[in-house]
């Protein structure tokens, strides 16, 4: 069973990323966790603790479920392509929620240089492991390839969460990917 803390995080996330960063609150967390009321500031006593709070919540969940050791081995184009297209169903699918969590958090932690360095690092930490994979899988250059697939993934995510949410990402990925492989 969560713990108070745990509960405070989940419905803290799920403010943010159905009704974005000013929703957040203590006591709009412990409404929607449905605890009582000042357990929210019990263990974040301020704004600003909660927003990191909220932020490593984000980060430790992604890594979790994106761990590599619970992922395929990606060696191909078509693996890459298959995985990327999975990545962008769950994000925006059952991972929905915390996506537009993490986004909304980026648009307005951004400039902040103590509550940014969490969600530039766990970027950072993205970054280097699709650079690992588009090496395994032969594409030159890989840091910026790897970026570029990162900021065409972003794109078709935002895209998904707030334009179509049925848009079909395989053509792009397939036509981004199929340009970074060098021919045989």
């Amino acid at each position: 069973m969560p713990t108070t803390r745990e509960r405070a995080l989940d419905a803290a996330v799920e403010l943010l990323g159905t009704e974005g960063v000013r929703a957040l609150s203590h006591a709009r967390v412990d409404a929607r966790a449905e605890l009582p009321a000042g357990s929210t500031s019990n263990w974040f006593r301020t704004r600003r603790a909660l927003l990191a709070g909220v932020v490593d919540w984000i980060a430790e969940h992604e890594r979790a479920d994106f761990a590599p050791a619970g992922l395929p081995l990606v060696t191909g184009p078509e693996e890459l392509i298959d995985g990327l297209c999975a990545m962008a169903e769950l994000l925006t699918g059952p991972f929905a929620v915390r996506t537009r969590a993490r986004y909304a958090l980026f648009l307005e932690l951004a400039p902040d240089p103590e509550l940014g360095a969490p969600l530039r690092r766990q970027r950072q930490e993205f970054e280097r492991w699709t650079e690992r994979i588009v090496t395994a899988v032969g594409i030159p250059d890989p840091v910026p390839a790897a970026r570029a697939l990162m900021a065409l993934g972003d794109g078709l995510l935002l895209h998904r969460l707030t334009i179509d949410p049925a848009l079909d990402v395989r053509p792009a990925v397939e036509r981004a990917v199929r340009s970074l492989v060098p021919e045989a």
